[in-house]
C-alpha cells in the first residue's frame, strides 16, 4: 500500500488527433493537484465576463495559451498556485489550485471579482437561465437577457378564452400556488413559447425563469435533476421560486409515456409533488403540441397542475381584428377557420395568402407553404 494517495496514481498524457491545445493545457493544471505540490482548488463560473478582462490574478506568469474554434484556456502560475483560466464566447471557467485552502480562495477572488459584466436592465427584458449538459463540464447554466413584452400589449395575439386563463396566470402570486405543474398544450404555431417568455416577465420580481434544452436527457439522468432540483442557485436559496420550462415534451407526457419513456414521467411528477419536490420553491412548465385527451392521466389529475390552459387559433373575427390593427390590407388571407399567431406574423411580414389553411396555394409552391 502506498505512503501518500498520489504515488498509487501515476500521471500519464496520451495526446492522439483527437485532441485540441487547449485540452493538454487542461491536463497540465492538473498536475500539481494531483501530485499534492497544490492540494486545494476553488473555482467559479462567470456567465458573462466584462470586455477586455483576463481574468488572471496580479502577478500571474503565463505558462501556457491556447485558443480553438469554441474557446480558450491560458494556463498561469504565481507564488504557491496555478490557474487556469476557460472562456467560451463570453462566459468563463477560473479554477485555482494552491499550497492552501486560503491562498486558493484570494486568488480565486482576485482573479473574478467584479468581472461579472452585468448589462443595464431593460424594462421589456428579463433575466431567464438555459440548462443543458456541456460536454465539458456537465451539467451547466448560464443567463441571458430575453425580450418579452408585457401582458396588455401581447393578450390580443390569443382567443378569448386563452387570454382570460393568462389574465389569471400572470397575476398569480406564491401564496396563490397549488399546484406544481403548469401546462400549456396546442397545437404548433399559437404562441405557447410567447405566453411563457411574457409569464416571465410578469413573474421576475419572485420568481426565476429556466428553460432546460435538453428535458429528455433531464429526466433520464438522475444527477443532472438532482443538480437542477436540489442544487441552490441564483438567489432559490433566499425563498425566490423557479420556473422550470421544458418545451415540446410530447413523448415524455402522453399517454403511453410510462412505456416509452421509462421512469422519465415517474420523475417528473415526484419534482411537481412528491418527494424530491418538497421543502424546494420549484414549479415546472410543460409544453406539448398534444391533444387532452391524449396526455397521460397521471399529469392532468386535479391538484397536479397550476394551471392547464389549451392555446388554440384565433378565431376569424379575432384574427381579422388582429390584422386590422397589425397588417391592414391583408384580412383576405384569412380563412373561415381562423389562423394561428405564427400564420398572422406570416402575414405581416408579407407571405402569400397560402400561409393560412383553406386558401388555395399558388402554381409550384412548396410543401412547406
Amino acid at each position: 500500500m502506498p505512503a501518500n494517495p498520489q504515488d498509487a496514481l501515476p500521471i500519464r498524457l496520451t495526446v492522439d488527433d483527437s485532441d485540441s491545445p487547449s485540452d493538454v493545457v487542461d491536463a497540465l493544471f492538473l498536475g500539481r493537484f494531483t501530485t499534492g505540490e497544490q492540494p486545494y482548488a476553488r473555482s467559479r463560473t462567470i456567465d458573462r465576463v466584462k470586455p477586455g478582462l483576463t481574468l488572471l490574478p496580479p502577478g500571474a506568469s503565463v505558462l501556457r495559451s491556447a485558443r480553438d474554434d469554441d474557446r480558450s484556456a491560458v494556463l498561469a502560475e504565481g507564488e504557491g498556485w496555478t490557474v487556469l483560466v476557460s472562456r467560451w464566447n463570453r462566459g468563463a471557467d477560473v479554477t485555482v489550485t494552491a499550497v492552501d485552502g486560503e491562498l486558493a480562495e484570494r486568488v480565486l477572488e482576485q482573479a473574478t471579482d467584479g468581472a461579472q459584466d452585468e448589462p443595464e436592465p431593460q424594462p421589456e427584458n428579463v433575466t431567464m437561465g438555459f440548462w443543458y449538459v456541456s460536454p465539458r463540464r456537465g451539467p451547466h447554466r448560464t443567463t441571458r437577457q430575453i425580450a418579452a413584452g408585457a401582458w396588455d400589449d401581447v393578450r390580443g395575439n390569443y382567443t378569448a378564452p386563452v387570454a382570460e386563463a393568462l389574465d389569471g396566470l400572470m397575476k398569480v402570486t406564491p401564496d396563490d400556488i397549488a399546484g406544481r405543474l403548469l401546462l400549456l398544450h396546442g397545437p404548433p404555431g399559437t404562441g405557447k413559447t410567447s405566453a411563457l417568455r411574457t409569464l416571465a416577465r410578469s413573474w421576475r420580481n419572485w420568481c426565476q425563469v429556466d428553460c432546460v434544452l435538453d428535458p429528455e436527457r433531464l429526466f433520464g439522468d438522475v444527477g443532472y435533476l438532482m443538480d437542477i432540483a436540489i442544487g441552490e442557485d441564483d438567489g432559490t436559496a433566499k425563498g425566490r421560486w423557479r420556473l422550470l420550462l421544458l418545451e415540446d415534451c410530447d413523448e415524455l407526457i402522453r399517454g403511453e409515456a410510462r412505456h416509452t419513456a421509462g421512469q422519465a414521467l415517474s420523475r417528473l411528477l415526484n419534482l411537481t409533488d412528491g418527494l424530491l419536490g418538497q421543502g424546494r420553491n420549484v414549479l415546472v412548465g410543460v409544453t406539448t403540441n398534444e391533444d387532452l385527451e391524449r396526455l397521460h392521466p397521471a399529469v392532468v389529475r386535479p391538484g397536479r397542475c397550476l394551471a392547464r390552459i389549451e392555446v388554440g387559433p384565433l378565431t376569424r373575427g379575432e384574427a381579422l381584428a388582429w390584422l386590422d390593427r397589425e397588417a391592414p390590407g391583408r384580412e383576405e388571407a384569412v380563412g373561415r377557420d381562423g389562423a394561428t399567431l405564427a400564420e398572422l406574423y406570416a402575414l405581416r411580414r408579407g407571405a402569400g395568402p397560402s400561409s393560412i389553411p383553406g386558401q388555395p396555394s399558388p402554381r409550384g409552391a412548396g410543401l412547406y407553404l
